[in-house]
């Protein structure tokens, strides 16, 4: 544990325990939360909790309501005595606003406290960012933490994957509470380190509800793709390909400083189109394909709300630009760029989500890929490449949300059945190909590189003397690394939960021998926490890990690490020559030509090595970076083809629809002998049930016999199991238990 809990947080926690009352399905709120896997998924982490394990993890597919499981969990165990107060954990200031309302919606008497805007405030639900909490642990009330370890009795954290927790996980360690996480991501694709915090099997989360089943269910809505195939996002551009009045415009383009080197290119690469070269017949016919073949809603005369997803701002403000080109009357308020660069950012989602305000169209850059609830978007266009399967299916995921009454005011004919998306950048295809996609590693901070770095070099000098000639590397090494954790602030809650081992090397003496323990100790715990030191320019931090990493190759023998390192070093040797005008470069001039003489490196030695590190880190600053202007063209674009996409099995009847339909045949045939013997809890004979099966089966059509035993199953899980964990075999085999536990089963129902 980070902390002690105050006598107050002691307290709590000894009346909870006599106070406590039973967690079942009972007591469930569902107006806040009546669907069925909703309810199956709040118990389940009702069992994990009774069974004394403090953590659950939730996948529930995009727009599934993980937020209004989110509420009506933490409504049960504040009403049963369990929690007191609660944390809910976002990554964006959107969806902690989102939460926000949610629980204020839904919990106005929690006193819920929206952490990013009300940072003073008093509630028993507390939502905000991650960055915003890591920065409110330290706050102090007086002499004492403000949100010490046993302030929080539950965390929720939305969107729960390993870059969350190797960012922020110092939070999750930090405060001693249940934990519950929520992903929309689907169960075989959450990785390891994610099921591991959680204390599940990989695999299996607590609780699963994906997209297959709740399209199949009805409460989401499936996609319908058309695959764009457009010349130049798949093949480039070829200058040999152009017509004489296009190639006159290739040549009076500037294309930075590579033309100058090398000439004015022959072809621009697919990669490059929407990325820095955007050409306006490209996105126009985009455009044109959108607004063709896109949804319209009042009556057709307005497109439906649309997101575009964009490659970069550049890209997004290119194609506003066309838009307002082709749509004038519509300039500045139809379509709008939604990114970190817009001024109010959230002001445009917040109009976005209004039905009947503009925008109607967001170009999206990186904000609306996940998270955002906008019922009415029916059109998604895909203008970028994506390569991770778990954001591409969250991106798709804004689009599957229920709108009834989206074209009209009448009934089942005018409900939102599909959307539309438009795939310009051949993801489908590149799915098919690479079905678990390409996922991003979480990347290892640079100064937590260079510390582990330096632990190892230390290590192999203390081990190995004779390699440090001079006897003077060592222990400015040691000096360094001491130095480093001098300045780690002990009143910093990260700092604070590794306050033993940061003492510990606070000392000098204890850099002089590094046995195993205390190396692992330094790269495990210490390297990485934050520390007081003055930054350094980014660049002479990049060559000292340069450096490093060629002395650590050098002491291992790999030659295969050190040669690229080392013709990278005499490049920008060479690329510092022609910065000669530089006093500091001038005074290193004669070294860098040495550098690049084969000669100097014959004999290397971890203190030539160190040397060079010296005498070039602060030189590195000075070089160039390579400039790439933005190129906009208007070349004639050509549409290849337009291919349909199945992209999973679709049924031809959902579980709602189905329900809907039995529903309806019970009470439009209630003078059928069978039906008026379940009315009146009559027992029912072989061939009655027989009848009673044939009857469901057919309202099914083609997939009645699944949708019955999906009707039937449900019967089997939470919420009912709590009724009897047997399930209605166990719950009905007396006679006499008929008419009480009917009355149960209709309560518990009404939600579903």
């Amino acid at each position: 544990m980070a902390g002690f809990y105050t006598s107050d947080e002691l307290s709590r926690v000894i009346l909870r325990r006599q106070q406590r009352k039973t967690l079942d399905a009972t007591v469930i709120n569902s107006d806040i939360a009546g669907r069925y896997y909703q309810k199956r998924a709040i118990t389940s982490i009702f069992s994990q909790f009774d069974q004394a394990r403090r953590k659950a993890l939730l996948v529930m597919a995009t727009c599934t309501g993980k937020t209004r499981t989110a509420v009506a969990l933490v409504d049960a165990l504040q009403r049963t005595g369990r929690v007191k107060r609660a944390l809910f954990l976002a990554d964006r200031v959107s969806l902690v606003n989102q939460a926000a309302n949610a629980f204020k919606s839904h919990l106005p008497d929690a006193s819920p406290v929206n952490l990013v805007t009300e940072k003073h405030t008093e509630g028993r639900v507390y939502v905000c960012t991650y960055p915003t909490m890591m920065g409110l642990i330290d706050d102090m009330d007086g002499d004492k933490a403000r949100f010490g370890p046993g302030h929080f009795d539950l965390i929720i954290i939305d969107e729960a994957h390993r870059s969350v927790y190797q960012k922020y996980g110092a939070i999750f360690r930090y405060f001693d509470s249940l934990l519950v996480g929520l992903t929309a991501t689907p169960r075989e694709q959450v990785d390891k380190n994610t099921y591991d915090l959680f204390e599940l099997e990989p695999g299996v989360p607590t609780d699963a509800y994906e997209l297959t089943q709740a399209v199949k269910d009805g409460f989401l809505v499936p996609p319908r793709v058309q695959q764009v195939d457009l010349k130049f996002p798949s093949q480039g551009i070829d200058y040999e390909q152009l017509s004489d009045e296009e190639k006159a415009e290739w040549e009076s383009l500037d294309w930075g400083d590579d033309a100058e080197e090398e000439g004015i290119p022959s072809k621009v690469n697919a990669p490059a189109i929407n990325s820095w070269l955007f050409n306006s017949d490209t996105i126009d016919k985009m455009l044109q394909h959108l607004m063709e073949n896109g949804y319209y809603v009042d009556g057709g005369d307005r497109l439906a709300k649309t997101i575009i997803f964009a490659r970069n701002h550049d890209h997004a403000k290119t194609i506003e630009e066309r838009f307002n080109h082709h749509y004038p009357q519509c300039a500045g308020q139809f379509a709008r760029i939604i990114d970190n660069k817009a001024k109010y950012p959230q002001s445009l989602i917040d109009d976005f989500s209004q039905p009947e305000k503009v925008p109607h169209i967001a170009i999206s850059v990186d904000m609306l890929d996940t998270g955002i609830d906008v019922p009415e978007v029916s059109n998604l266009v895909f203008f970028k490449p994506v390569y991770s399967k778990i954001k591409f299916w969250q991106m798709v995921g804004r689009g599957t949300r229920l709108c009834p009454g989206l074209f009209g005011p009448g009934g089942e004919e005018d409900e939102k059945k599909n959307f539309r998306v438009f795939d310009f950048c051949f993801n489908f295809d590149f799915f098919k190909e690479n079905p678990e996609g390409i996922e991003a590693s979480g990347g290892v901070p640079l100064g937590k590189r260079l510390f582990r770095s330096r632990v190892q070099l230390l290590s192999h000098l203390q081990a190995m003397p004779d390699l440090d000639s001079g006897k003077q590397l060592t222990p400015k090494l040691a000096d360094a690394l001491q130095a480093e954790v001098s300045t780690m602030n002990p009143d910093n809650f990260i700092v604070r939960m590794y306050l033993a081992s940061v003492e510990t090397f606070r000392e000098r003496d204890s850099w002089n021998q590094l046995d195993n323990e205390a190396r692992q100790t330094l790269i495990n715990d210490v390297a990485g926490l934050p520390t007081e030191q003055e930054p350094e320019q980014i660049e002479s931090c990049l060559f000292d890990l340069t450096a490093l990493r060629m002395q650590l190759a050098h002491i291992e023998g790999d030659t295969a690490t050190f040669e690229p390192l080392r013709r990278r070093v005499v490049e920008m040797a060479s690329l510092l020559e022609e910065k000669a005008s530089v006093p500091l470069v001038k005074a290193q001039l004669g070294y860098l030509q040495a550098l690049a003489d084969t000669g100097f490196w014959e004999g290397i030695n971890i203190n030539m090595l160190e040397e060079m590190r010296l005498r070039l880190r602060e030189l590195t600053p000075f070089l160039d970076k390579k400039r790439r202007p933005i190129v906009y063209t208007d070349f004639e674009d050509e549409v290849l083809g337009v291919r349909n996409e199945e992209v999973f099995e679709l049924p031809k009847m959902t579980g709602v629809q189905y329900a809907r339909k039995v529903e309806a045949y019970l009470q439009e045939h209630l003078d059928n002998i069978v039906i008026r013997r379940l009315r009146t809890n009559q027992p029912l004979t072989q061939t009655d049930l027989e009848s009673l099966e044939t009857m469901l089966t057919t309202i099914g059509e083609e997939d009645g016999e699944e949708l019955l035993q999906n009707l039937i199953s449900a019967l089997y899980e939470a919420p009912f199991s709590s009724v009897h964990a047997g399930g209605p075999d166990a719950l009905f085999a007396g006679r006499d238990n008929v008419k009480g536990s009917s009355r149960r089963w209709r309560r518990l129902s009404r939600g579903l």
